[in-house]
């Protein structure tokens, strides 16, 4: 696996590939890794004929610049792992790199109320920044195909909705949520749960399966009551628990009259913000 660092280099070599006729496959991450990347990264490597992951900890994408200082950064085991895994190349760019500079790389396409629900509302111009980095690294590496991770639903929701608007020729893939053991969405994040509060965490994916097994018995409203009630206690903290459309992430509120339907929360656990969902109903 090679690891760069300079964009110019990493332009010069995607042209090449290019020109040879080589299929590209590309997963971006803030880094932090752990086997949910690996999970993005598998169907890259069987798919394509060059692999690219990149790390960039995005800092438009951050509401809070504490949150930003606190993102756990460890270049060379996060290299370690994707050498193993059979990664081609590794791309690690400085801010420089990316926002050569100060330049302004923002992406001028309105997603209406797509961006503003959900993790839109509650961190406002986070989305802004994820397109802005999504879109950056599309243009640099011009990946044939790029791999998502279902845990961030409304996050690739709305690059596929910007791939479609700006007509991108890249095919988006996403793959299904990793999760521990006890349920858990495998997260960057979560390694700052203890393990008490790594165990007690389960409670977002029991309440999610609870719901599934037993949509039909309440209506929406009810379900959503009982959700925020039962994540709520002296060691949980719902932000929001919400059932979107899974097209067009509009709020549910008659679940008769959606063939796709996603539920999704944000939870606090020992200061740790945790997202989660689950798809509640999909008719084919």
């Amino acid at each position: 696996m090679e690891i760069i660092k300079d964009t110019q280099l990493l332009i010069d070599r995607i042209q090449v590939y290019k020109s040879e006729g080589r299929s590209i496959g590309f997963t971006p991450t803030m880094g932090a890794l752990h086997s949910g990347h690996i999970s993005l990264v598998e169907p890259s490597l069987a798919e394509n004929d060059i692999s690219i992951v990149s790390i960039f900890v995005n800092p438009t994408q951050f509401n809070e610049k504490s949150d930003l200082a606190k993102y756990p950064r460890d270049l060379e085991t996060d290299a370690k792992l994707l050498e193993k895994a059979g990664v081609d190349i590794l791309y690690a760019p400085t801010i420089d790199g990316i926002y050569p500079d100060g330049s302004d790389y923002k992406v001028q396409l309105d997603l209406g109320e797509m961006v503003r629900v959900l993790e839109g509302e509650h961190r406002p111009g986070h989305f802004e920044g994820v397109l802005q980095v999504v879109k950056r690294l599309l243009d640099i590496v011009e990946p044939n195909h790029l791999y998502m991770g279902q845990k961030d639903f409304q996050q690739f929701s709305l690059i596929q909705a910007m791939i479609s608007k700006l007509n991108l020729e890249v095919k988006l893939r996403v793959c299904p949520i990793k999760r521990a053991a006890n349920g858990l969405a495998l997260s960057s994040r979560n390694r700052r749960l203890s393990k008490e509060g790594t165990l007690l965490a389960s409670i977002i994916h029991m309440t999610l399966t609870h719901i599934k097994n037993h949509f039909q018995e309440k209506s929406v409203e009810e379900w959503k009551a009982w959700a925020m009630e039962n994540l709520s206690n002296e060691w949980s903290d719902p932000e929001y628990f919400e059932f979107s459309d899974g097209f067009t992430l509009a709020n549910v509120i008659d679940k008769e009259n959606h063939n796709y339907i996603v539920a999704s929360t944000a939870v606090w656990i020992e200061k740790v913000r945790l997202i989660d969902n689950m798809i509640i109903k999909k008719v084919d």
